[in-house]
């Protein structure tokens, strides 16, 4: 069937409605808010997305304390822990339909839940605070370590100016952004776990940028409230992985990051930036290379992100790009790829948002690259018949929040070219617009 049933997709729609309503109240929200006694709103414009004063409770270590300070002229407050300590919870329920079903599957894949989390988000002690998650997914049927990020902050006048400075430990660069611009906190934000999607990324595009791969710690400092600039460090720290972990198909030794922004403030707030990494993998991400050899990739990217307030409205733009260096002597040599590839991530994107009660967002990304039949293979879904990495298309979302603490997200994917090729890319008889996706979440956090 090549065209969705839209009465199968009325009843989904129904069942996540009647489930909205049933959604708690605005008196259970998350531990941040408990924590600072400000609603969600202040921090974000529509979850995830950080304002300006949320960047500055994230850049201050997840507390308060600094930016007290800085306002009150006061210093050395101590902030009074609550005895309870800052947790929360937060569950997805998604539905997932494809214009064309994959092969032995059916589609319309409801998921029930899609993801259930538990939070440690708050303070731990007067300059340090912590985002830790651990995730239940159905596919995997258990929990497992997720998005983490524990810092130390304080502040200190330099050059005549206040700046933040601080130390981050966090499981995959980007995690640690305060804009929405780079791969971890950016647009769509969400997506299926179940629905085909391109097989090509760069290394600051989504290969490192989420948790399960790397583990690492940083030092960065806010100045003046416009120049921000981190370096940090990862080294392989694989999940679901036998310790001591095995040389094949992870980092060699360490991968530096860095990020460097400029941030325009006032009505309207704007930030440039550029960031980029370098990372050497034994065998190759595949492990498929030859034995004492190492892929290299190094990424170079920039970014952009533009607040306009328009009356009670937001209209929020973002974008970046990423070119990726890729040195493959290990794939190579083992005759699985060309020996120099280069890969270029291209994603802009914009969300209109409605008071705090509605956002619309389009998407546009691109992901081109050189041509390489060895690495990119035809095969059912994933391959490619013609060994390119082109992946181009829209995304389309719409978000409603009831309450602070609930959203309902309808998004459609829109594929232009999939894997290098519009008709039959994968040499198995697939169209680019056959994985077309809807999907339909409802997030309730407590």
């Amino acid at each position: 069937m090549n065209h969705f049933d839209f009465s199968r997709l009325g009843l989904r729609l129904a069942l996540l409605l009647t489930a909205l309503s049933l959604a708690p109240q605005a008196l259970a929200v998350p531990s941040f808010a408990r924590q600072t006694g400000l609603a969600c709103n202040v921090c974000h414009s529509t979850p995830p997305e950080l304002t300006s004063f949320g960047r500055l409770f994230k850049l201050n270590g997840y507390v308060l304390t600094g930016i007290k300070q800085i306002q009150s002229g006061e210093s050395g407050q101590n902030l009074s822990i609550n005895e309870l300590p800052p947790l929360s919870a937060m569950v997805q329920i998604a539905d997932t339909l494809t214009n064309k079903a994959q092969p032995g599957a059916q589609n319309g894949n409801l998921q029930f839940p899609a993801q259930l989390s538990l939070f440690y988000a708050g303070a731990i002690s007067t300059n340090m605070g912590a985002f830790a998650q651990l995730t239940y997914t159905q596919a995997d049927d258990h929990f497992s370590m997720d998005l983490a990020d524990v810092r130390y902050a304080d502040h200190a006048e330099w050059f005549g100016s206040d700046t933040i400075y601080g130390i981050t430990i966090n499981n995959g660069p980007t995690i640690e952004d305060v804009w929405n611009s780079t791969s971890a906190w950016g647009f769509p934000w969400f997506g299926s776990e179940v629905a085909p999607a391109p097989s090509a990324a760069p290394l600051l595009g989504g290969v490192l940028s989420g948790p399960g791969s790397v583990a690492g710690a940083g030092a960065y400092a806010f100045w003046d409230d416009r120049v921000y600039a981190l370096f940090s460090l990862y080294r392989a720290s694989p999940t679901a992985a036998a310790q001591p972990i095995s040389d094949v198909g992870a980092i060699s030794g360490v991968a530096p990051y860095w990020r460097l922004a400029y941030q325009w403030n006032g009505g309207n707030p704007l930030e440039v930036g550029l960031y980029g990494m370098h990372a050497s993998v034994d065998q190759g991400f595949s492990g498929a290379g030859a034995p004492g050899l190492n892929d290299s990739y190094t990424d170079y990217g920039v970014d952009a992100q533009y607040e306009i307030t328009m009356g009670g409205n937001l209209l929020s733009l973002y974008g970046t790009y990423i070119h990726e260096k890729q040195a493959l002597e290990s794939s190579h040599a083992a005759g699985a790829s060309n020996l120099d590839d280069t890969l270029n991530s291209l994603n802009l994107n914009g969300r209109y948002h409605f008071d705090s009660t509605q956002a619309v967002g389009l998407g546009y990304f691109s992901t081109t690259g050189t041509t390489d039949p060895l690495l990119y293979a035809p095969a059912d879904i994933s391959g490619s018949a013609t060994g390119s990495p082109d992946s181009k298309g829209w995304t389309l979302q719409y978000v409603y929040l009831p309450r602070q603490n609930v959203q309902l997200t309808a998004q459609y994917i829109l594929y232009n070219k999939f894997n290098g090729g519009s008709d039959n890319y994968d040499g198995s008889g697939r169209k680019a617009s056959d994985n077309d996706t809807l999907f339909l979440m409802l997030w309730v956090l407590w």
